[in-house]
C-alpha cells in the first residue's frame, strides 16, 4: 500500500474510532444547534479531524522510534506541516463554534462589529487563521516575504471556502474530496500529500453521519479540511500555480458575500444530484444559503 493509501486508511480508521467514542460527548447542550430543517444537532465535531490525524502522526513517530516504521523523507515535513495546521485550524473553529453562536453577517459584519470595537470570534478565525498559516509555513519558506504571504493567503482562503461550502449535510466532505482527488491525480500521487490524506480519510470517517444528520462538522472541521488541501495545493504546485490559486480563492470568498453558493449548485442539475445524493433527508428546496 503507498503512503497516501496508508494515510487514509489510518485517518478514517482512527476518525471511526473516535466518533464512536467520543458521539455522547458531543451530545451536551453546548454543542447542540438547529440545523436547516429545525433538528437538533451537535456541531463541531469536525474537532475529530484534527484529533485523528494528531493521534496517528503520534503512533507513526512513535513507532519509528521503535524501529518499526520510517517516517522520515519527503512526506515528513508537509505531514507535520499539515498536524500543526490542523489543531491550529480546529481550535480557531472550536471557539467560533461554541463561542460564535447567533453571530452572522460574513465579512463585512465582522468589520462592522470591529469598528464598533468589538472583535467577533469569526474575525478572531479570520486573524487567527492567517497568522497561523504564516507560521506554519515557516521564515525560511522560498521566495521571501511575498512568496510566504501569497502561500499563506492560498491556505487561509481555502480554509475559510471549506467553511462557506459548509451548509449542507455532506457537501463540504463531498467537495473535498473531489478536490482530493484531483490534486492526486495533477501531482501524481505526490507523498506531500500524505498529511491531507490523513485530514481527508478522518472525514470521510464522519460522512455517513453527516449525511444523516447525526452530526455537523462545524468550523472545527470544514476550516481544517480547507486549509490542509489548501496547504496540500501550496506543497505540490508551482508559484505560478499558486498566484492563480490566490486570485481564485479571493474571488469565491469575495463573491459568497453576494451570492448564495446553494442557489447556484442548485441551479446546475449536476451540481445538485451531486450535493443531494445519499442525503436521505434533503428536501427538493434547501432553506440553507451559502
Amino acid at each position: 500500500m503507498t503512503k497516501i493509501g496508508v494515510g487514509l486508511a489510518g485517518g478514517f480508521t482512527t476518525g471511526l474510532i473516535l466518533w464512536l467514542m467520543l458521539r455522547n460527548a458531543f451530545r451536551q447542550p453546548m454543542f447542540q444547534r438547529q440545523n436547516y430543517r429545525g433538528q437538533q444537532v451537535p456541531t463541531a465535531t469536525g474537532v475529530i479531524v484534527a484529533l485523528a490525524i494528531l493521534l496517528v502522526e503520534g503512533a507513526s513517530v512513535l513507532l519509528s522510534s521503535m524501529g518499526l516504521r520510517d517516517t522520515t523523507g519527503v512526506s515528513y515535513q508537509g505531514r507535520q506541516m499539515t498536524l500543526w495546521l490542523a489543531v491550529g485550524m480546529a481550535l480557531l473553529g472550536l471557539l467560533d463554534d461554541i463561542g460564535g453562536h447567533g453571530q452572522s453577517g460574513g465579512f463585512a459584519g465582522h468589520l462592522r462589529e470591529l469598528v464598533r470595537g468589538r472583535a467577533t470570534t469569526g474575525m478572531v478565525k479570520l486573524v487567527g487563521g492567517a497568522a497561523l498559516a504564516i507560521a506554519v509555513l515557516g521564515p525560511d519558506h522560498p521566495g521571501g516575504a511575498w512568496a510566504l504571504l501569497r502561500d499563506a493567503g492560498v491556505v487561509a482562503l481555502a480554509a475559510n471556502l471549506g467553511n462557506l461550502f459548509d451548509r449542507a449535510p455532506g457537501r463540504v466532505i463531498k467537495i473535498s474530496g473531489l478536490v482530493f482527488i484531483v490534486m492526486l491525480i495533477a501531482s501524481h500521487r505526490s507523498p506531500e500529500l500524505v498529511g491531507a490524506s490523513i485530514v481527508m480519510g478522518a472525514a470521510t470517517a464522519l460522512v455517513v453521519p453527516d449525511l444523516r444528520e447525526k452530526l455537523m462538522l462545524g468550523d472545527a472541521g470544514s476550516n481544517v479540511l480547507g486549509a490542509s488541501l489548501g496547504l496540500g495545493f501550496v506543497l505540490v504546485t508551482s508559484p505560478g500555480s499558486r498566484t492563480v490559486a490566490l486570485v481564485v480563492l479571493a474571488a469565491l470568498n469575495a463573491l459568497s458575500e453576494v451570492v448564495s453558493f446553494s442557489r447556484i449548485i442548485d441551479a446546475v442539475p449536476p451540481l445538485r444530484l451531486l450535493d443531494r445524493g445519499l442525503a436521505p433527508h434533503r428536501s427538493r428546496k434547501d432553506p440553507r444559503k451559502a
